[in-house]
């Protein structure tokens, strides 16, 4: 058996574990997932909310834009509060009052700290016992809770409505008035919220600490809450459980183990490539046959630069309601343009312009490839096309209908805003996405199909991983339908991760490492039995960690330990292919100055290094930061978050996406003058505008609330008190340069796009040798 066959054998094998896996623990995450009661009641017996009443508030949540006002469990915006913490804070504190207003004449707070001390424990006592009765589907609830909760939920009725009491803070929330138009709605809304705090207090039935440490005589084990005693909350006693601090040590563990095999692997492998190829005399590309389906792609590259603009404005838009609420100078913006929409649109045209390059990239380079341009393929890519401008049209139509209050519940779903951040268009529109994609992977798969099975060559390895990546792509997208309107949260969360984690970060840039290894393999630069070991052998080691490293994002929302334990360590070692980087970034560059010819793609090249890079600090520093359970503990739904986003999203994927369009417009526009002060000017701006966004603000103002969070509770650091500090307002001003010179490397690489169709200069061709541009 050669390399290659083993490296399959391999690849195939581990896919099918960490799947088997992967899929084991989203069973063992949906049977111990926090319970759905029918009944919420009062120990006389008076009903205090229905299931009824909690479905219907979490449609009332979505139909708002769900997790993008917000948050609930840690997942969603960072401007307003997490909904759950929010909730438990308030409704923990309005118990003491109560008790200290029966005991002593006085507000909690203003109790001697030796007084608070055992209020606390009693609350701890109270309100971490878990009465819920499986066999009734009821839980069960003091006299003092009931009143807290009454008095927590007037709070929110007032908050998403038009109350003039709360109206400051609306604006410190960036929350439109009447952000829930009727008042059942934020009553129900209300329940939502309460059995979400529920969950995060409450300890989980059948549990004993989840503890390998025996029991110590008048020593009680720390047992843990549904979502593994996340939110930190002093004042319920919520803290880190044990098996976070040694699952966390592990991952660093595991990390270290991975990346000294990899050092150890290309210790033992350096120096036994293969001679490099002999390099062409000219550029192989230079006379390549541009078929019709090939050129109709280049629409698809002027929808990227459009997208990716109207994407910058909507981010700068949404940034910039963190300093006026609900107003931008002066305007009232929030009327009709309200936040959640804003930051709806934003994430979600992050996600659409950068797959529309890869879409683009797949539909020219196949025929590229095989040289076969199969009968009505061009009026698929067309139609293909038209389809996805529907899709992102009709979608963000029925989300802005949904934010606004205009589409009404019942065709919320499926037309509407689901709520779910990064899988929000409505059902009807996810199955159009999903056909279009299933549409795509038939594109693609029969313009390859000629070297697919046709006699064996060097290049039919890599080939066939860019075909399987493209099924993935397609077929994992169904991932998006796997739930309903009224799944469990912790199921949709599972599978949403499939989406966000295994479609976006997994497949794609499986399918991205393909395509440039048989870039460089057709342009003579790599031998293709070189290329395909490295792309298997990069795709091993990636998968290793990154099928199961899907469950780091799932720590916190109903989770048990045991699978809490495997996203720890699996997680770190999605960052082992990272130290990887290094190598093949210096590899590329080698390939750089290969041969004159090969100025002609510098640029390419150069955004190429630039993922390399942000995959080691955006994917890798930034995401380690994040990862183990104990970190994660503090940081989720924290400015450290979008850290990472923002670096490992745009940084990889983003300059990736840019990139293979560039490659692709060398083919579609090879023969013209390219303006490389554009193409220079765009990619030092996009990259030096992106550090200073993470070094400017998202990197201080993550760390003041993560000392915040530690140091009184995570409700705090998300909360209108912390976030309306002066310094915090300087901090999200500080954007404004980063964000500015960002916006100039977009507007620069579009201009460059616009003058190759517009103002095109001939590029005189000897021998498919060229100029130096």
């Amino acid at each position: 058996m050669n390399d290659s066959k083993k490296l399959w054998f391999g690849l195939i094998s581990l896919l099918v574990v960490s799947f088997s896996v992967l899929l084991w623990a989203g069973g063992e995450i949906f049977r111990a997932a926090p319970p759905m009661p029918e009944r919420v009641v009062g120990e006389n017996g008076d009903v205090v909310y229905t299931r009824a009443d909690i479905e219907r508030g979490r449609q009332v949540w979505q139909s708002f834009g769900g997790m993008q006002l917000g948050s609930i469990w840690g997942h969603g915006a960072y401007v307003a509060p997490d909904w759950s913490a929010d909730w438990l804070h308030r409704e923990a504190l309005a118990v003491l009052n109560a008790w200290a207003q029966q005991s002593a004449g006085s507000q909690y707070m203003g109790l001697p700290l030796e007084e608070q001390a055992p209020l606390r424990g009693r609350l701890e006592a109270s309100i971490r016992r878990n009465t819920y009765d499986p066999a009734t589907a009821t839980i069960t609830l003091d006299a003092d809770r009931v009143a807290a909760i009454r008095e927590v939920s007037a709070h929110y009725e007032s908050l998403f409505g038009v109350d003039a009491d709360t109206a400051e803070l609306r604006e410190q929330y960036a929350m439109r008035d009447n952000t829930v138009s009727t008042p059942e709605g934020r009553r129900a809304l209300s329940a939502f919220f309460w059995w979400t705090a529920w969950a995060a207090t409450t300890e989980r039935l059948g549990t004993a600490g989840e503890t390998l440490v025996p029991e110590r005589e008048g020593v009680q084990p720390q047992k843990v809450t549904y979502t593994n005693n996340w939110p930190a909350e002093p004042l319920v006693g919520n803290r880190p459980p044990p098996a976070l601090w040694v699952w966390s040590a592990f991952s660093v563990l595991f990390l270290l183990a991975g990346i000294a095999l990899l050092g150890w692997h290309y210790a033992v492998s350096h120096g036994r490539e293969e001679n490099s190829p002999a390099i062409p005399a000219s550029d192989p590309f230079a006379l390549l046959r541009i078929t019709p389906s090939m050129r109709a792609t280049a629409k698809y590259f002027w929808v990227v630069l459009a997208l990716f603009l109207v994407q910058i404005l909507l981010g700068a838009i949404t940034a910039h309601y963190q300093v006026e609420g609900q107003e931008a100078y002066g305007f009232p913006l929030a009327e009709y343009l309200p936040y959640s929409i804003t930051r709806t649109w934003h994430t979600q045209l992050a996600v659409l312009w950068i797959a529309t390059a890869w879409l683009g990239t797949g539909l020219y380079i196949a025929p590229a490839l095989s040289g076969h341009e199969p009968r009505f393929q061009r009026l698929g890519v067309n139609f293909l096309f038209v389809s996805l401008l529907i899709i992102v049209v009709g979608s963000f139509a029925g989300q802005w209908l949904a934010v606004t209050q205009k589409l009404g519940l019942d065709y919320n779903f499926w037309f509407g805003h689901q709520g779910w951040e990064y899988a929000d268009m409505g059902r009807f529109w996810q199955w159009y996405l999903f056909i279009g994609l299933l549409l795509w992977l038939v594109l693609v798969g029969r313009a390859l199909w000629p070297v697919l099975r046709g006699p064996t060559t060097e290049t039919r390895s890599i080939t066939a991983l860019l075909f399987l990546s493209t099924v993935a792509i397609g077929l994992f997208f169904g991932s998006a339908l796997m739930w309903n309107e009224h799944t469990h949260i912790s199921e949709v969360e599972y599978w949403r991760w499939w989406l966000v984690h295994l479609w976006v970060e997994g497949f794609f840039e499986v399918f991205a490492a393909a395509v440039m290894a048989l870039i460089f393999t057709r342009l003579g630069l790599v031998k293709a039995s070189s290329a395909t070991i490295a792309v298997l052998f990069a795709t091993i080691i990636f998968m290793a960690g990154g099928v199961l490293g899907t469950l780091h994002h799932l720590y916190f929302v109903g989770t048990p330990i045991g699978v809490v334990a495997l996203g720890a360590s699996f997680s770190a070692l999605e960052v082992v292919p990272l130290a990887y980087i290094g190598f093949e970034a210096y590899h590329t560059w080698r390939l750089r100055q290969a041969a004159p010819w090969m100025e002609r793609y510098r640029w390419p090249v150069m955004f190429f290094l630039a993922v390399s890079f942000w995959n080691l600090v955006g994917a890798g520093l930034f995401g380690f930061l994040i990862n183990p359970p104990l970190s994660l503990y503090y940081m989720q739904g924290l400015n450290l978050t979008p850290l990472h986003g923002h670096t490992a999203l745009f940084g990889v994927y983003g300059m990736l996406g840019i990139a293979l369009v560039l490659f692709c417009l060398r083919g579609l526009r090879g023969q013209m003058v390219w303006n490389t002060k554009l193409l220079g000017t765009s990619f030092w701006a996009l990259n030096i505008g992106l550090v200073l966004m993470a070094l400017l603000t998202l990197l201080p103002l993550g760390t003041m609330q993560l000392l915040a969070a530690i140091e009184h509770g995570y409700a705090y650091a998300r909360s209108a008190e912390f976030m309306g500090q002066p310094i915090v307002e300087v901090l999200v001003w500080m954007r404004v340069p980063g964000d500015t010179i960002f916006s100039i490397g977009a507007l620069a690489l579009a201009w460059f796009v616009v003058r190759l169709w517009i103002a095109p200069t001939p590029e005189p061709i000897a021998g498919g040798d060229t100029r130096k541009t």
